[in-house]
């Protein structure tokens, strides 16, 4: 797919798989038949345990992409060690249970060479579950640019993690993704947008993101961890009080209808003076039988 003489900037796609082998390959092609030709993908097997490495050294043999296996590092090692080589002007992680729309590329390329200023863009998604059977409920944002408020307030949707497309002069200039923090979309956009840079949000739908037991986000207590790590790197910005508390109550809420005693411990993190109207309706649910 890399065109050297091409024209068009270089993109560069980087797919880090782990224990996907059921959806790896739809994932793969996705990109492999974006409408946008010149595009450098690299897959990186993060030491799966099923017969993921097998499935895509097979489609690397017949299309021709960099493939790596490697023992498990964590994704956003992995995408360090990739965008430290790769060549593109822009930067492409996508998750290796997800699929791009065909003209997902075309569109952001379009999008970010119009707008110089934006360091990254992302765009609307559909959902569908495990079978790739598309979700009834869905819900799309209108086009905006975010700021660094904008995202840490959380006072507009943050871009979704299957349509992240990053100028790659500005992931350089932030130092890339932090090994540290496994919630590596969140962070980034943070970081990017606190060095001044706008973040822009397309209305157009870009990839379907696939809903299964194993999501990230359904581990709340994987979520409560990463996402107080990421907000405490700001924790210098005087809104950051604000946001750890308004987080704890939407994270109180969701745990008291799925794990009560969780949702005990998370009240436990509330201060009475951050008390609202989620925390009223979590108490509520926790103490209802």
């Amino acid at each position: 797919m890399d065109d050297q003489g091409s024209s068009q900037p270089l993109v560069s796609v980087i797919i880090a798989s782990y224990n996907h082998q059921n959806y790896i390959e739809e994932s793969i092609l996705s990109v492999l038949q974006q409408s946008y030709k010149n595009i450098e993908l690299t897959v990186v097997d993060d030491g799966s345990t099923d017969d993921s490495v097998e499935l895509i050294q097979a489609l690397a043999d017949e299309h021709g992409f960099e493939f790596k296996s490697q023992a498990n590092s964590g994704l956003s090692a992995t995408l360090n060690k990739v965008l430290a080589k790769a060549r593109g002007q822009y930067f492409v992680p996508f998750g290796s249970d997800d699929i791009m729309m065909p003209d997902r590329i075309q569109k952001q390329v379009a999008y970010m060479e119009a707008n110089p200023y934006l360091g990254l863009c992302g765009g609307n998604i559909l959902r569908m579950d495990a079978k790739g059977e598309t979700l009834k409920k869905q819900k799309n944002s209108p086009g905006a640019e975010l700021d660094f408020q904008d995202v840490f307030l959380d006072n507009k949707p943050g871009l979704p993690a299957p349509t992240l497309f990053f100028r790659k002069s500005v992931l350089d200039e932030v130092g890339g993704f932090d090994p540290t923090i496994r919630l590596e979309d969140l962070y980034i956009q943070l970081s990017i947008a606190r060095k001044g840079y706008k973040l822009g949000f397309l209305s157009d739908i870009l990839s379907y993101y696939r809903v299964h037991p194993k999501n990230t986000y359904k581990d709340l207590r994987f979520m409560h961890d990463n996402v107080l790590e990421t907000y405490a790197r700001f924790s210098d910005d005087p809104s950051y009080d604000v946001v750890k508390k308004r987080f704890l109550n939407s994270l109180l809420l969701k745990a008291a209808s799925t794990d009560k005693k969780y949702g005990w411990q998370v009240l436990k993190e509330i201060p009475f003076k951050a008390f609202n109207l989620k925390t009223i309706r979590g108490i509520i649910k926790l103490i209802s039988p």
